[in-house]
């Protein structure tokens, strides 16, 4: 699929399918996510995938409530793991530069899942320690996005976006 087809049609996916997609698909999206550019090539983040039910409901909760988190086949959470970007950029890679690494990863794992005709939704809204407890996460990595993905069982119309006048300054 073209790049700008696959952003025009992308949809924000909360309605999913029973069964899960092909593996080869979760390889695909993971390498797109493996390439993603990252500040000074230092990939600042960590990916965890979930398919256990358990552990995908705990998310759910986790995220106020969210229950398509826990229905969907696969969720890829992702953290910033600032210790690496600390150590070439001090602080300000720490803080920021850790974080816009793992955003841009869960980016390209969203747009793959698009262009691969799955569906998928960006989880920013969830507790960061409820997270990490559910995921297991040892000390230092902080979950920043959980990306829910499979077949979608929805199809969503476009939502309205601002003019482009509305966001230039």
């Amino acid at each position: 699929m073209d790049f700008f087809d696959v952003i025009k049609s992308r949809r924000s996916i909360r309605s999913f399918k029973p069964e899960a997609p092909p593996e080869e698909k979760l390889s695909a999206i993971l390498e797109a996510v493996r390439i993603a550019p990252s500040a000074g090539n230092v990939q600042g983040f960590k990916i965890k995938i979930v398919k256990d039910p358990a552990t995908k409901k705990a998310l759910a909760k986790a995220s106020f409530g969210q229950s398509f988190v826990a229905a969907a086949p696969w969720v890829l959470a992702f953290m910033e793991d600032p210790e690496p970007s600390r150590k070439k950029y001090g602080s300000r890679g720490a803080d920021l530069y850790a974080l816009q690494d793992a955003t841009i990863a869960c980016m390209h794992a969203h747009l793959a899942a698009a262009a691969l005709g799955l569906g998928s939704v960006w989880v920013g809204a969830f507790s960061p320690t409820e997270a990490a407890t559910a995921l297991g996460l040892p000390s230092g990595l902080v979950p920043v996005a959980l990306l829910p993905i499979g077949l979608p069982a929805e199809d969503p119309q476009p939502t309205l976006r601002k003019p482009l006048k509305e966001l230039l300054i």
